[in-house]
């Protein structure tokens, strides 16, 4: 998990979330409404909406409200790992907000399980671990 991650607020243009995501190298954003957890956006919301094709209105007027994911899967701090991977699969999402007493504490990304992962596989098979899969 990434503690305490960068986030926008829904008022927040599109172009400000872009330079964050690129500023500090992050895929998905919170989205807040002033303190409360209202959604999420990702850089795949970004370049839909960036889209010239799409028609849509120049990204300077665009604002994260407009693009955002709300609903997003939240979970408590604590919840057991293989609950959380379960319902990511399920719902066929690369992201899970962390809360602790309803207040965002993380962000969970399908690369936070990727890298759980391989270092659990390496525990396993140390003398395995330069191997690489043909």
């Amino acid at each position: 998990m990434t503690p305490f991650p960068y986030s926008v607020q829904l008022g927040d243009g599109l172009r400000r979330a872009r330079e964050l995501m690129i500023q500090h190298e992050v895929r998905h954003l919170p989205v807040l409404r002033d303190r409360e957890l209202v959604g999420i956006l990702t850089d795949r919301d970004l370049k839909r909406a960036l889209d010239p094709d799409l028609g849509l209105p120049r990204k300077d007027e665009l604002f994260v409200s407009d693009v955002y994911m709300p609903d997003p899967y939240v979970v408590e701090s604590g919840t057991p790992l293989d609950v959380v991977l379960e319902e990511m699969t399920a719902r066929h999402v690369g992201s899970v907000l962390v809360t602790k007493h309803g207040r965002l504490t993380g962000i969970f990304t399908a690369t936070d399980a990727c890298r759980l992962y391989y270092q659990h596989l390496r525990k396993l098979f140390p003398a395995r671990s330069n191997e690489v899969v043909a």
